[in-house]
């Protein structure tokens, strides 16, 4: 395990190296998940990248710190982290407000950015008064009190089986997240909206969305492909909210082939 205390707070994450001449790929997670999601796609990309996962503030084994969280926070915390590894031109693969983080970051910190996989994600995601809401449950009855509504949308039904020892695992890393990350995180997402700033972008981009996903539908992640210029879309099959868990073979397979467009 890695920690560095960054911004006033300790941040969790795992560095795989490479050689110099490889490019480095970012992974950032969803909400109420830690950097464990990505493990099937990592191992698939072993060697041809440097890797760096971390767990964002509130989540895993990151300290939330003291008061809320911004999204503000959330993307000085991944500068702060590129900026401690002396990282340059990274390509930043973000899932839902992982998403969300990554376009903040190549807007405010370009320097730091070579390009952009937004996974299951949105300029804007959401209304406040969903947020709201979902806020006020979780405040009343805990994370388990409504995972089931948030599971049904992060998986397709055949993946959410009681035999599936796998599902029962992300279930708990779900419930076991810290509820003063997940409610400050939530209400970060609230009041996030990168449409001016993310029209404004010129790095390569690629969205990418389960097409079965039911957080992030495929209709708002091709709304984001519209906006950022001549970015690509794509649709992975078989996939609802975490393609990562659900189609890692497909998606390493993305992310391979996009970065080979790269150069």
């Amino acid at each position: 395990m890695q920690f560095a205390r960054l911004n006033g707070v300790v941040i969790h994450h795992q560095v795989i190296g490479a050689a110099p001449d490889k490019p480095t790929i970012v992974f950032a997670n969803s909400l109420g998940t830690d950097f464990r999601i990505w493990r099937d796609v990592i191992v698939r990309m072993v060697g041809d990248f440097g890797l760096l996962m971390y767990d964002k503030r509130g989540h895993g084994l990151s300290e939330a710190g003291a008061g809320p969280i911004t999204m503000d926070d959330h993307v000085d915390d991944l500068a702060a982290l590129l900026d401690h590894f002396g990282s340059r031109d990274a390509i930043i693969c973000g899932l839902s407000v992982g998403g969300m983080i990554a376009q903040g970051l190549a807007a405010k910190r370009p320097d730091l950015v070579r390009a952009l996989i937004l996974c299951d994600t949105g300029h804007k995601i959401g209304t406040p008064d969903m947020w709201d809401a979902r806020i006020a449950a979780i405040s009343e009855q805990g994370i388990a009190g409504i995972s089931d509504m948030i599971l049904e949308r992060w998986f397709t039904p055949e993946y959410r089986s009681a035999d599936n020892a796998d599902f029962c695992g992300y279930r708990l890393m779900l419930e076991r997240t810290p509820v003063e990350g997940y409610i400050a995180t939530c209400a970060a997402i609230r009041d996030a909206d990168f449409t001016q700033s993310s029209a404004a972008l010129d790095v390569p981009t690629i969205c990418v969305v389960g097409d079965k996903d039911g957080s992030t539908p495929p209709s708002l992640v091709g709304d984001l492909a519209r906006l950022i210029p001549d970015a690509m879309y794509q649709e992975i099959p078989g996939a609802a909210h975490l393609p990562c868990i659900e189609q890692p073979v497909i998606l390493a397979d993305v992310i391979k082939s996009f970065t080979a467009r790269l150069g």
